[in-house]
């Protein structure tokens, strides 16, 4: 059977309805009435199915922002790295752990030959073994332990090269060590088959004590 159209251009099948449906269902106007929504189109035989007015599924709250806070209030006190930035402080070198070189060997004859040891303060025993000072790897006519003593003396500022305990000869510039003898600035040693040049850091133009204090006084 045909559709029928009522004066409002709805479409209803007369066969199951003996009004417009459509009219029926609509809200009387008055106060606080609310505006109906316009119904669908009755679907077309043939055509694609209607389509309803799209919904949010789920309404997302706003995100809730809570007030700014300052890092650091107006006026307060700087903490205590600030306080002190670009302050120069003296460090003892004693108190932290850290024994200053005094100065330096160099070897430049022998298997080690290019390799430099670093000579710290007080007596720094010379040989093979990895308990030495100075570890003279790979020169097996090298005492293993304390073939020679160089020795600085930070009161006088003074080094100073001594033979060692045991049955290897030390020479100075080609001289034998018999007793404590005074060592300058490139001076040679000569153990075994090695040969160490001698280069100072502290002596008279410098000494880490004296930097100390000036430091301190900072």
């Amino acid at each position: 059977m045909a559709l029928i159209r009522c004066q409002q251009g709805h479409f209803y099948d007369p066969a199951r309805h003996n009004a417009c449906p459509y009219c029926g269902s609509m809200p009387a106007g008055g106060a606080g009435a609310t505006e109906a929504q316009p119904p669908m189109a009755p679907p077309i035989p043939g055509g694609p199915a209607p389509v309803g007015a799209t919904r949010p599924l789920r309404e997302t709250p706003p995100p809730v922002v809570g007030p700014t806070v300052p890092i650091r209030q107006p006026g307060a006190p700087v903490g205590r790295k600030g306080a002190e930035e670009g302050r120069t402080v003296a460090v003892d070198m004693k108190k932290v752990g850290i024994d200053p070189v005094v100065g330096w060997l160099v070897c430049i004859k022998g298997p080690s030959r290019g390799r430099d040891y670093r000579i710290r303060s007080g007596r720094n025993g010379i040989g093979r073994s990895e308990a030495m000072d100075v570890q003279i790897a790979g020169d097996d006519t090298v005492s293993r332990e304390n073939h020679a003593f160089l020795v600085y003396e930070p009161r006088k500022r003074v080094f100073s090269i001594r033979p060692g305990d045991g049955r290897g000869l030390v020479y100075l510039n080609g001289d034998e060590v018999i007793q404590a003898a005074d060592i300058k600035a490139y001076d040679i040693i000569e153990l075994g088959e090695t040969q160490l040049m001698f280069v100072p850091l502290c002596g008279e133009k410098f000494n880490w004590d004296q930097t100390q204090e000036e430091a301190t006084e900072k």
